[in-house]
Parts: C-alpha cells; sequence; structure tokens
C-alpha cells in the first residue's frame, strides 16, 4: 500500500461521492483517471484491505437491531473462527483484541430472533460456550475515520 492508497482510504472511509461516478470524482481529488481509481479500490478489496464499501445508517431508526459479541477462542482457532463469523453477512466488524475475550464482532440484522439464530449458529459451529452478546445502551458515536497517514488525526 503506497501513499496513493492511504489517501484514497481516508477519503473514502469519510465519504464517498452521491453520484453515478463517484470514483471520477475521488479520482479528480487525487489526480487520478477513474480506470486508475477503480483499479486501486478492486486491488485493495482483493487484498482484504476493503472488506466492505457501503453507507453507514442508524440502525435502530430503519428497525434494526444490533449487538457488540465478544467471544473467548483460542490462539490456534482464531483464524478458522474469524472465518466462520465473517461468513455472515450481518456482520460488519471483527477484530482481535488482547483479552480473554479476544475476539470481538458486531452484528446487525433485521430482528431480535435473527440475531439471536445468528449467534446460536456461530456458537455451534466454532463450538464456542464463552460468546457475550452487549446490545449497545446509549449510542456515543456511529462514525469512526482511521487516519492511515499516521499523523494522529483520527476521527
Amino acid at each position: 500500500m503506497d501513499v496513493i492508497d492511504e489517501n484514497l482510504l481516508n477519503l473514502m472511509q469519510n465519504e464517498i461521492p452521491i453520484d453515478r461516478r463517484p470514483f471520477k470524482i475521488l479520482g479528480q481529488q487525487l489526480s487520478l483517471t477513474e480506470n486508475e481509481v477503480i483499479k486501486r479500490v478492486n486491488r485493495l478489496k482483493s487484498e482484504g484491505i476493503i472488506r466492505r464499501i457501503g453507507g453507514i445508517f442508524s440502525s435502530k431508526k430503519i428497525g434494526y437491531t444490533s449487538t457488540l459479541c465478544a467471544a473467548k477462542v483460542p490462539e490456534n482457532k482464531i483464524e478458522e473462527v474469524a472465518s466462520l463469523i465473517n461468513q455472515y453477512n450481518e456482520v460488519t466488524h471483527n477484530y482481535i483484541r488482547e483479552d480473554d475475550y479476544n475476539m470481538w464482532f458486531t452484528i446487525i440484522t433485521d430482528s431480535h430472533e435473527s440475531l439471536n439464530t445468528i449467534l446460536q449458529d456461530i456458537q455451534v459451529k466454532t463450538e464456542l460456550r464463552d460468546i457475550i452478546s452487549l446490545p449497545s445502551v446509549k449510542l456515543f458515536k456511529i462514525k469512526v475515520a482511521l487516519n492511515l497517514q499516521g499523523d494522529g488525526k483520527d476521527d
């Protein structure tokens, strides 16, 4: 990943233009062609740097429910469990932390029943018994934008 990729990711995570040709507009901001931007985005997706491109919505306002989950995953099963959890379209984030509960992921779905079914399915398929569901009680911040240029100015 080079500086241009970092700049592109910074722009994309803050706002993808709502336009018929958003990558052309991003390209203009980076002095790249639309095609160059599309090639970079495709490469970053194939490398796993970009997992998803999409809008951020207030899930509760449109009738959805969500939860943050914490799981105790044995070190030797982290890749296997992460791969299984990431197969669910309803999982929006999945990351590792240094703690007994070392895998944290979020689920957003259209009902509590669906959310519970997904959690039960994950427990059965991973054979994990220690997964905690932590639904939000109060929303403090909906957006986090990471500054990929390392100057300490993350939003």
